[in-house]
């Protein structure tokens, strides 16, 4: 592969740039080198290290470096992969299933595409921007690297995994609401269920009981709706690598579902359209200081082929109610949506 002269990443309030090396070997990640880190749900995992990682002052965003345009598409432009008559349909498929005790959870999602206006005013940096002043997340980033078709913007809101040193900590979110008051006795069994497989999760690459859950059932606020999150810490093994580590936590449980295999299933049966990046994982990883933080790319966005993605869902229970979820899953991407209608000039 030639240079990669246009590729950068804004995360961790980090600067990226200065590409030193491409590879979608995750065991790179125990090497040496601060990575940006891009895990699809379906598709391969690609890691950049980069060069240079500059923090900036809070108030300054990666636009700040260049010059970007974004004229996003129109809020009602666009198109579900799953209509409200095949979601519902979904819905109650999950719901058999669970009958019949092959599944829990399930967590169904869809794909929402719109084609870009101008494809001279479609910087993702540019989206970013409004994201972060009109969607302010705590694991918001963004990875641009054209030359490898990977243009991604997040105001995720969901802890994957952070490694601080020894320890690794992980934060479900099971539970959405327009206020604290939605939020349900469905919503708090689903965390909790959430909640431990999270823990069998991180058992597999942490000392024996070492992991314990410091914060249960907690409701944390975000612009337009509120989440009940839960964190899981463990003190990793010694000799656990990165590519283990993924292996026993991905995808995140709380868009799969429990357990994960028999959800990762039905998925696959229910859902027409590929998730892509959606549901994945993005963040960055410091070989040489062991530390890392990866979100679950939620409330996240992608181009491809002058198209713009997005995607949305909802955890499926016994006691789900079918036009419930679906409100979820439109809830949770109207904001975001109208916030990506908007123009960025810098």
């Amino acid at each position: 592969m030639g240079p990669m002269t246009q590729a950068f990443a804004h995360l961790g309030g980090r600067w990226a740039t200065g590409v030193i090396d491409v590879t979608n070997d995750l065991g790179a990640l125990d090497g040496g080198g601060r990575w940006a880190v891009l895990l699809p749900y379906s598709g391969t995992p690609v890691a950049i290290r980069f060069k240079s990682w500059l923090e900036l002052p809070s108030e300054l965003g990666p636009t700040a470096h260049g010059s970007a345009q974004w004229q996003g598409p129109a809020a009602n432009s666009w198109r579900s992969s799953v209509d409200e008559p095949g979601y519902l349909a979904a819905v109650e498929e999950v719901r058999t299933a669970i009958a019949a005790g092959s599944v829990y959870q399930t967590n169904i999602c869809r794909i929402l595409s719109a084609q870009m206006p101008d494809e001279r005013q479609s910087d993702i940096s540019g989206l970013y921007e409004l994201l972060r002043v009109g969607n302010p997340a705590p694991y918001s980033g963004m990875i641009c690297a054209p030359e490898l078709g990977i243009e991604v913007a997040t105001a995720s809101p969901e802890l994957f995994l952070e490694r601080q040193k020894g320890v690794i900590r992980s934060g479900p979110i099971k539970g959405t609401g327009k206020v604290a008051g939605d939020l349900t006795a469905k919503d708090e069994a689903e965390n909790v269920m959430i909640v431990d497989l999270v823990r069998n999760d991180l058992a597999k690459v942490c000392a024996t009981g070492s992991v314990t859950v410091p914060d249960l059932l907690k409701v944390e606020v975000h612009p337009g709706l509120v989440h009940l999150a839960s964190y899981v810490s463990g003190t990793l093994l010694a000799d656990a690598s990165w590519p283990q580590i993924i292996e026993a936590t991905f995808p995140p449980g709380s868009i799969t579902g429990a357990p994960k295999s028999s959800a990762i299933r039905i998925i696959g049966e229910l859902e027409p359209s590929p998730r892509e990046y959606y549901c994945g994982a993005i963040g960055w990883v410091d070989a040489d200081e062991g530390t890392a933080c990866l979100a679950v790319a939620i409330r996240t966005f992608w181009k491809s082929a002058g198209q713009l993605h997005f995607g949305t869902g909802a955890g499926i229970t016994w006691s789900s109610d079918a036009q419930a979820e679906w409100r979820e899953t439109q809830l949770k991407a109207a904001h975001l949506t109208n916030v990506a209608a908007g123009s960025w000039q810098s």
